[in-house]
């Protein structure tokens, strides 16, 4: 766990709201996943496009934030056809928290 990475990954707004947004994906998105043609497992991932509607912001930029968070493993990937769906990696997330719990 890259601690400063994942301070960095969290001092944006958006990039904080989407990692609590993404805590509850039922509460905060619409169904995913309706455009398969079967059906499909997302473990509670969101797709780019509906975490850009939420945000208000391109997918440029969600693209780069998504990516941020990724990279401090504070989000896991799934690929699915040509839709990338994001969740939240909660063992790092619970990794920072006993680390608040400890040291902070």
């Amino acid at each position: 766990m890259n601690k400063i990475e994942i301070f960095k990954a969290l001092s944006n707004e958006t990039r904080l709201n989407i990692i609590e947004w993404l805590k509850e994906p039922e509460k905060n998105f619409p169904p995913q996943g309706e455009h398969f043609d079967y059906s499909i497992d997302l473990k509670g991932g969101v797709c780019v496009g509906s975490i850009c509607d939420k945000a208000g912001i391109s997918q440029s930029t969600i693209s780069h934030y998504l990516d941020i968070l990724q990279k401090a493993d504070l989000l896991l990937a799934e690929r699915h056809g040509k839709w990338t769906y994001y969740r939240r990696n909660e063992e790092t997330l619970a990794e920072m928290a006993e680390y608040f719990n400890r040291e902070i």
